[in-house]
């Protein structure tokens, strides 16, 4: 197996520009997830791990043109994890030198998971999520996104969850008006930028370039203490050295971190896998489930190693470097170089940057993740999906966000499951020839609608249809008492391609019911594997087609 996936210089013009070009819109980004997840100081450690997770996930991973570093839900989880951690009685200030440790050892745990999936080749099953749920899910995130950076918008410290983030905002609501006035600059930049220029410099990148200039021209700490003022807020000291090996602590808070390595995990890979799925719809490429779990895992264990925050597949840098030519992992590999040389060149500048103007980047962002086209509509499709995406999407904000993927999908596959036995008992006939004599079943052959005229009322003809799950096996149990009442039974089950092993055990049932009151019953139009489970069950009176099924039952009844 190759080294990199899709690996080849016949389009390394187009996957430097590519490369270039999502490095671009990565910069804000990166610093505002890394600010959104770890709080004041924290931005630094977004970049870290965009440089780490892109690089390696790029050359191990299974999506060539994919670009990979934080992302809104990997950033919100690691919100979480702080809240966790700070639950059971660690200081949430990064200065204290504890927690980010332990936020790291969560992180190298959800590496190691990821490359556990891949190993096992669970990524096909990772992609199976209803669209209900990753609906719900990623507009939880959206609202998330949006809850916590209400305070950095408006100046004001807060920390903790949704609930915890505005019941501080209220009990505290002093704006500080210098960051106010930031934060209104970046998002009218954000929001207003006309398209011909946004194409050429993304208008995160722009926000970036003139709001934090002109807020050291105005918002100088010396000009606000003048002036009576609170100082604006803002990054703060960039850590010096860089990129550093860190040994994350493994010791303390042990079930805290490990469930926290597993929730990065799944969401990392469900958000992953979503990406390269859009990837390849616009690249015309297909991609590796599997390798590519692998490719994130290593990138987030080596993050979490390099205190980087954890990355996953990011959609719009990925969609942004395939737009500008990017084919090949040279491109994802580019744009994490590229941000290293930022991160060595430009640590002083970065540290000027106002957390208001990243929670203003971050607001266009919790907008756009927020899945508005399917949240206004999606009642008209199904009051029932409606329900289930509202449902995730308040769990998600309210409660825990792996347990509302994994509710959400239970509650999905189960009406799936009640949808999908509806439908195959619509399919299900008992053909009786008194019920019938003023209309024929036509879609019973001629031949065998006269056998079936033949049989006096004395034999059922009972039709299963389509493929036959553990759902379908009630709408069987209850009719077994029908059994009764006629000589013969037939099950017919020649257009049934697959049978559950549930469902197998209740056509046995049928068969041992209609044996324990003296009556015949045939299992007709059984092939292939349907026939094989049925005679491995030990299944009595298996019979060739209909046609014979019915001339035996007459054989029968005659005799």
């Amino acid at each position: 197996m190759a080294l990199i996936h899709g690996f080849h210089l016949r389009n390394i013009r187009g996957d430097v520009l590519g490369g270039i070009t999502a490095a671009v819109v990565a910069l804000p980004l990166a610093l505002a997830f890394g600010n959104a997840a770890l709080g004041p100081g924290g931005a630094i450690y977004g970049l870290y791990g965009a440089v780490v997770v892109g690089f390696i996930a790029a050359l191990f991973g299974g999506t060539p043109a994919q670009v990979s570093g934080p992302t809104g839900p990997m950033s919100v989880t690691v919100a979480g994890v702080v809240a966790s951690l700070a639950a059971v009685g660690v200081s949430r200030e990064l200065s204290a030198g504890e927690i980010l440790p332990l936020v790291m050892a969560a992180v190298v745990f959800g590496g190691l998971f990821q490359v556990l999936f891949g190993l096992l080749r669970l990524g096909k099953y990772i992609t199976l999520v209803p669209y209900s749920v990753v609906s719900g899910f990623m507009s939880g995130i959206g609202v998330i996104i949006l809850a916590l950076q209400l305070g950095p918008l408006l100046g004001i410290s807060t920390r903790g969850g949704v609930l915890e983030s505005l019941g501080t905002l209220s009990a505290n609501f002093q704006p500080n008006w210098a960051a106010v006035a930031v934060a209104v600059m970046t998002l009218a930049i954000v929001f207003l930028t006309p398209r011909r220029i946004s194409q050429w410099v993304p208008s995160p990148l722009l926000a970036l370039l003139i709001v934090t200039p002109l807020s050291v021209v105005l918002f100088g700490d010396a000009d606000l203490e003048a002036k009576g003022l609170a100082a604006l807020p803002r990054i703060g000291t960039i850590p010096e050295g860089g990129l550093a090996f860190t040994m994350p602590n493994w010791n303390e808070h042990f079930p805290v971190i490990l469930k926290a390595g597993l929730v990065l995990a799944v969401l990392g890979a469900i958000d992953s896998l979503l990406t390269s799925l859009v990837a390849d719809n616009i690249s015309q490429t297909r991609h590796d489930s599997d390798r590519e779990l692998i490719g994130q895992g290593l990138g987030n264990s080596l993050a979490g190693l390099l205190t980087g925050l954890p990355g996953a597949g990011a959609t719009m840098r990925t969609v942004i470097n395939i737009k500008s030519g990017g084919r090949t992992p040279i491109s994802g590999m580019v744009h994490s170089i590229v941000l290293l040389v930022v991160l060595v060149g430009a640590g002083p500048l970065a540290a000027e940057i106002p957390t208001a103007l990243l929670a203003g980047i971050l607001i266009k962002v919790g907008l756009d993740i927020i899945d508005w086209g399917f949240l206004l509509r999606a009642h008209r499709l199904s009051l029932k999906t409606a329900a289930v995406m509202y449902g995730v999407l308040l769990m998600t904000v309210f409660w825990d966000l792996i347990w509302a993927v994994l509710v959400g999908v239970f509650i999905a596959n189960m009406l799936t499951i009640d949808s999908i036995t509806q439908t195959q008992l619509e399919g299900m006939e008992a053909d009786n020839p008194i019920e019938i004599n003023d209309s024929k079943d036509v879609s019973l052959p001629a031949e065998e609608q006269a056998l079936l005229d033949r049989c006096s009322g004395e034999v059922m003809l009972f039709r299963l249809r389509g493929p036959l799950s553990f759902g379908a096996a009630k709408g069987i149990t209850e009719r077994m008492m029908l059994v009764r009442n006629y000589k013969v039974l037939i099950l017919d089950i020649t257009d049934v391609p697959r049978l559950g092993v549930t469902a197998t055990l209740a056509i046995e049932d049928m068969v041992q019911e209609a044996k324990a009151n003296s009556r015949v019953a045939y299992v007709a139009g059984a092939s292939g594997r349907v026939k094989d489970r049925l005679a491995k069950f030990g299944v009595e009176g298996l019979i060739g087609s209909r046609k014979e099924a019915l001339e035996t039952a007459i054989n029968l009844i005659k005799a």
